[in-house]
């Protein structure tokens, strides 16, 4: 059985890795013929900065997809389809993992039930399509949960105008999560009443302590690039025991990876609601003008929230 599974995964490799080049040579071979000059690589993937504690955390593989990012489209796709072989991850129904050209998606299918049915994710040579490759890696069962749900939810309701509460929750943890990991309860109190002055200041020394956070959502990643005060993420909070912060990198990963999908395929209503904003720049030790308590201070970023809910 596990022979079979490996062969088809290798094929499946294969295919998507061949069809990636021959999008872009084609596309290549087209300019040519029509006497254009080659599209240019989008510049946009060396402007990502390693050192930057978001990027940081997957900064061993990120490195080297964006050294074949910036040599071609194809080139990206045959680097994220070799580490999904030697990874053998699965999406939301169990399909091995591989990245098509996002024109291989065919017409009319719906993404993530694309992704679910055949395990393929279309994936275009942009910044927001490589830090969603990312997250396949970095925390590869909450992203198989979300598959496997938005999936379903599309069993049901079908591709309409409107996504309904539950995709758009999804969609949302998608793209924009933090998880905000958190050993003491009075600090998750804190984040959801918006006490930023608590929080960040009067206990700053908690954090990396009994609290910390990871950026999960691609999207905003991606806005990352380009830091700016008022960037948001929608923190998801996952209660850890004490321990998880004696553990290293990669068991605190694994950890809220197995935590984090197990929630979001359990039987809990899922809703916006469960979400608290976290503006990014805030967070000590990312940033370094909020080492003044002066940072905090401006209400447009750092609101007051509705305390009386």
């Amino acid at each position: 059985m596990r022979e079979r599974e490996a062969g088809q995964r290798a094929a499946k490799i294969d295919k998507a890795a061949k069809a990636g080049s021959a999008v872009a040579h084609e596309a290549a071979a087209t300019k040519a013929a029509r006497g254009m000059a080659p599209e240019p690589l989008p510049p946009c993937f060396a402007a990502i900065d390693w050192s930057k504690p978001w990027f940081a955390q997957f900064a061993t593989r990120g490195q080297r997809w964006q050294q074949a990012a910036l040599t071609g489209y194809a080139d990206l796709l045959a680097a994220m389809n070799a580490d999904a072989a030697q990874m053998q991850q699965t999406t939301g129904r169990g399909q091995p993992l591989a990245f098509i050209a996002q024109d291989d998606l065919p017409p009319g299918a719906a993404y993530e039930g694309h992704i679910a049915s055949t395990g393929c994710v279309p994936t275009r040579h942009n910044l927001h399509d490589f830090f969603n490759g990312s997250m396949w890696f970095a925390f590869p069962r909450i992203k198989a949960a979300l598959n496997a749900r938005q999936s379903a939810e599309l069993d049901v309701l079908g591709v309409g105008p409107t996504r309904g509460g539950v995709r758009d929750m999804l969609t949302l943890f998608d793209e924009n999560a933090l998880l905000f990991a958190c050993a003491d309860s009075s600090l998750s109190a804190a984040l959801r009443g918006f006490e930023w002055q608590t929080l960040f200041v009067a206990w700053r020394d908690a954090w990396g302590r009994r609290c910390e956070v990871r950026c999960f959502g691609h999207a905003l990643l991606e806005k990352l690039i380009a830091p700016f005060r008022g960037c948001t993420g929608h923190a998801w909070i996952v209660a850890v025991p004490a321990e998880y912060f004696e553990w290293d990198t990669p068991a605190r990963d694994a950890w809220l990876d197995e935590a984090v999908s197990a929630a979001l395929l359990g039987p809990d209503a899922l809703t916006s609601r469960m979400f608290a904003p976290l503006p990014v720049l805030g967070i000590p030790g990312w940033w370094p003008e909020n080492e003044s308590p002066a940072f905090y201070d401006d209400t447009s970023v750092f609101r007051t929230g509705r305390r009386k809910r």
